[in-house]
């Protein structure tokens, strides 16, 4: 089909060409008779030019622009024609003016889609006169002396001009009167029955010029002959026109009512669907609602058509939430989505909500499971660092069992055997030393033994302190006298009024851990040092050994620091339990300095 109507339109275009040539030879050929009686003719080859520059296959400026002007200048000429031959002057003008204007429309009138062209009329025009001047000479033979009345113009320029006209519409089948894009109806009725309202004059005219030659009737008898088949050929047209307005009306009414069928399917469909759904137009205001919209807003359809939602979701997919008439926010996984129109913009809107509320409290409900698994694995994370605290716990403490307390005990039980074994044998000088060395060893199991067993107490936070005034030089003095330290090896720098607030026994203990691990580690002399200073009272023991190396100071008060290694680690809970605090601190040149603070307190006398 595309195929045939490329061929119709190429045949129409070449029969323009041919016309417009025919007519710029006649117009060409009247050129030597313009001179003795001046006529339209000659602004036929300027107008036949400009015809057959406009089906031109090369769409150049230039060649437009020159059939522009080859179309006004025959219009000029027709124009200055008009005093003598004023019928054909004014078909010549229409004629080239058409041509001139052969590509111009104007805006569709409201109601219409195909806009209006500008040489439709002005063709029109044109081919009515040249038709008027022909039918006339058509019907001269039926008048008694062979002449009919006096024609507007010769038949040669009419027929002139009714072939430029008829160029002219074919030059663009695809628009005009000829366009077979449109679609069927009246318009189309007249097209078709174009050729046999042409044709019934002629065949009139013929029918009475032979009734007259024959003697048949008289000539009026064959010009009512040829009005009677004129009339009857209208008639028919007219008849025709109604069958196909009626055909027109009934395809019409079947139309409307398969779009009112397809519109009660789309509002069925609509009203029956899950989700709910509101139509709007190009500028957001609502056009319907479906059942399942109404339920999930609270709204009435009167309500909701024809205003303007509050808010609309984002273009695309994702969740959102709509306001309940009470008031409640609705989750919904919302989508908006445009209805292009046939230029590419939107002409409505569909938004669809899809209530989530079911799925909204299971995921609450996962996340609270998952925030209850998190506790759970933190509880657990804390208790294996507890396990695994306890464990290192039980491991040290082994080592220290099967290390510091074997010691001990192995010499106390060797000597123990010596002394049993050769007692009548000994002198009484290594018996004392024996026994000596004896109860040594006992008392240093004993102090491990009160060691651990406080070393359990702090873990388990049983231990609290009893806070009274305490002098703290009476208390140094009797952890110095305690202690196995020789004469000399301790130097005390402890005034008599100073004091802290603290449990006696505590500061006993610290006291006797902190000489035992100078004496232990470091070098005497050993110098414990007590002063009262603004806020505070501070107890330094300070050796003269090496120090402690700078990879055991972040560890040096937990537990098991060198190998007993609970002295320093009793030091900390103990001071802390009495709201105090103790830090280590090197010595320039050499020597271990730790300093514990207390709070001051007065001794009463």
């Amino acid at each position: 089909m595309q195929f045939a109507a490329h061929d119709v339109s190429r045949l129409s275009r070449l029969g323009a060409g041919c016309a417009g040539v025919a007519t710029a030879v006649y117009g060409a050929a009247a050129l030597p008779f313009d001179a003795v009686d001046p006529s339209p003719a000659p602004a036929l080859l300027p107008a036949g030019l400009a015809l057959a520059l406009s089906v031109f296959p090369v769409r150049r400026f230039s060649v437009r622009v020159t059939g522009y002007l080859l179309a006004f200048a025959a219009a000029v000429l027709g124009a200055l024609a008009l005093p003598s031959h004023p019928a054909a002057g004014v078909a010549t003008v229409l004629a080239a003016t058409a041509l001139a204007a052969l590509d111009i429309r104007l805006p569709a009138p409201r109601g219409r889609v195909r806009r209006f062209r500008v040489a439709d009329p002005l063709l029109a025009g044109a081919a009515t006169i040249a038709l008027v001047a022909l039918v006339p000479r058509m019907f001269a033979p039926t008048f008694p002396d062979g002449h009919g009345p006096v024609p507007l113009m010769s038949p040669y320029l009419a027929g002139a001009l009714l072939t430029l006209t008829v160029g002219a519409i074919l030059a663009r089948p695809e628009a005009g009167p000829l366009r077979t894009s449109a679609m069927a109806g009246a318009g189309t009725t007249v097209r078709r029955a174009l050729p046999a309202l042409i044709a019934v004059p002629v065949l009139a005219a013929l029918v009475s010029a032979l009734a007259v030659r024959t003697g048949i009737s008289r000539p009026e008898a064959a010009i009512s002959t040829g009005a009677i088949l004129a009339a009857l050929a209208v008639l028919a047209l007219i008849a025709h026109l109604i069958r196909s307005l009626e055909a027109a009306d009934r395809r019409h009414r079947e139309l409307v009512a398969e779009l009112h069928t397809g519109q009660e399917f789309a509002n069925t469909l609509l009203q029956s669907m899950n989700e709910a759904v509101m139509v709007l137009d190009a500028n957001h205001r609502v056009i319907d609602v479906n059942r399942r919209w109404r339920e999930l807003t609270g709204h009435r359809h009167e309500d909701a058509v024809g205003s303007l939602p509050e808010v609309l979701p984002p273009d695309g997919t994702g969740d959102w939430s709509v306001r309940h008439r009470d008031g409640a926010e609705v989750p919904v996984l919302a989508t908006m989505a445009a209805v292009p129109g046939s230029d590419g913009a939107a002409r409505a809107y569909v938004a669809t909500y899809v209530d989530i509320t079911d799925r909204k409290r299971a995921e609450e409900s996962i996340r609270a499971h998952a925030a209850d698994l998190e506790a759970g694995n933190e509880q657990l994370r804390e208790a294996n660092a507890r396990l695994e605290s306890a464990l290192a716990f039980k491991n040290d403490l082994t080592s220290m069992l099967t290390h510091d307390v074997a010691q001990p005990i192995s010499s106390i039980a060797s000597l123990a055997e010596l002394l049993s074994a050769d007692w009548a044998d000994l002198p009484d000088d290594i018996r004392h030393e024996l026994a000596t060395k004896i109860d040594r060893n006992t008392r240093r199991l004993i102090k491990m033994m009160n060691d651990l067993q406080l070393l359990f107490r702090l873990d388990t936070g049983s231990v609290t302190a009893r806070r009274t005034p305490v002098p703290i030089r009476e208390v140094v003095e009797a952890a110095v006298a305690e202690s196995p330290a020789g004469e000399g090896a301790v130097e005390l720098a402890v005034d008599e009024d100073v004091s802290a607030l603290a449990d006696r026994g505590h500061v006993h203990a610290v006291v006797q851990n902190l000489l035992a691990n100078a004496l232990a580690y470091g070098e005497a002399p050993v110098e414990i040092r007590a002063e009262r200073q603004d806020e505070s009272v501070t107890l330094t023991v300070q050796d003269r050994g090496p120090g402690i190396p700078d990879e055991l100071v972040p560890n040096l008060f937990g537990r098991f620091m060198r190998g007993a290694g609970l002295g320093l680690f009793i030091v900390r809970h103990l001071v802390e339990a009495n709201g105090g605090s103790v830090r280590y601190e090197p010595v320039d040149p050499r020597g271990a300095r730790l300093i514990v603070t207390l709070e001051p307190a007065t001794v009463s006398s």
